[in-house]
């Protein structure tokens, strides 16, 4: 099977596609949780992002990945972030590595008209360090 991929305009998109090629036990967490789904069969604790540009250092907010790690620990499970852009998916195991955290000015939300800026801590993950997804696709396995 070979998968053309377009990229995604949202996280439900990019979880569906997940679910669909990669990880079928993929579940959404409930409304309020810090992270965005799980598999039960991979031990995945999982935080998606999607990016409309692409980027080769894709960023990660400090709350997030403190988020990740806390729930993966009461979960038992591995902590992992998936970024998905237009030429690409990555997943990062978010135990592997150590990370610098800087403090950035940046918008306050991603998707709403508002301009205010706050500061925030983030890291930026290259996607060599990452594992490109697509190529799974196309063997039909994780």
């Amino acid at each position: 099977m070979t998968y053309e991929y377009t990229g995604f305009g949202s996280e439900v998109q990019l979880f569906n596609f997940l679910k669909k090629y990669l990880i079928p036990d993929l579940e959404k967490t409930k409304t309020y949780s810090r992270t965005d789904c799980y598999s039960e069969r991979y031990k995945l604790n999982i935080e998606l992002k999607v990016r409309k540009r692409h980027y080769n250092e894709l960023m990660l907010e400090k709350k997030k990945y403190d988020a990740v790690i806390r729930e993966s620990n009461k979960k038992d499970m591995l902590p992992v972030y998936i970024n998905a852009t237009p030429h690409g998916i990555w997943a990062f195991y978010l135990l592997k590595t150590e990370y610098d955290w800087i403090e950035k000015e940046l918008p306050k939300t991603t998707y709403w008209n508002n301009n205010e800026r706050v500061t925030k801590v983030v890291t930026f993950l290259n996607i060599n360090q990452g594992i490109d997804l697509l190529p799974l696709v196309s063997l039909g396995k994780l």
